[in-house]
C-alpha cells in the first residue's frame, strides 16, 4: 500500500498508466464487455465498479485538454445516465474544469478500444458500463 495512492491503483496500472504518453487511450470496460478479446495490454480488475476506476485512475491521469473530448462512452439507453454523470462529475472534479464526454456508437467504441493502449476488464454489472480516457499531459 502506499501513501496517498488509491488502493485500486496496483502495480500493473500504475506501470501502464505511466509508460502511457499524451494522447493514448485507456478503456475500462464493464463485466460484458470482450475485454481479452480486443485488448492489446489486459488488467484484469474483477472485484471493482466503473466509476471507482474513473475516481481512482482520474487521481493520477491527466485527461487531454487539447481536444474537445477527451472521455467517450457508448450511446446508450436512458437508464444509464447515472452511471454517466458520475463519470461527468469524476472527470470534472478531477480536473477543475468542465470536461467533455462524448458518447459514440457502440461499434465505433469497440475499434477505439482495438486501439487503444490498454483495457481494464472491471467487475462492473451495470450495462454499458464502458468508458474511454484520453492521456493529457502534465505541465510546467
Amino acid at each position: 500500500m502506499l501513501k496517498s495512492i488509491h488502493p485500486l491503483l496496483n502495480g500493473q496500472l500504475l506501470a501502464i498508466l505511466d509508460d502511457m504518453g499524451h494522447g493514448n487511450e485507456i478503456v475500462i470496460a464493464d463485466a460484458n464487455f470482450g475485454a481479452a478479446h480486443v485488448a492489446q495490454r489486459l488488467i484484469d480488475l474483477p472485484g471493482t465498479t466503473a466509476t471507482d476506476l474513473v475516481d481512482a485512475i482520474l487521481s493520477v491521469f491527466p485527461l487531454d485538454d487539447f481536444v474537445d473530448s477527451p472521455m467517450a462512452v457508448m450511446t446508450a439507453p436512458p437508464e444509464t445516465r447515472p452511471m454517466y454523470d458520475a463519470f461527468q462529475a469524476s472527470a470534472d472534479r478531477a480536473e477543475g474544469r468542465k470536461v467533455t464526454v462524448s458518447e459514440i456508437e457502440p461499434a465505433v467504441f469497440v475499434e477505439r478500444t482495438r486501439a487503444a493502449y490498454a483495457v481494464i476488464a472491471s467487475g462492473e454489472r451495470r450495462l454499458y458500463g464502458n468508458v474511454l480516457l484520453r492521456k493529457g499531459v502534465l505541465r510546467p
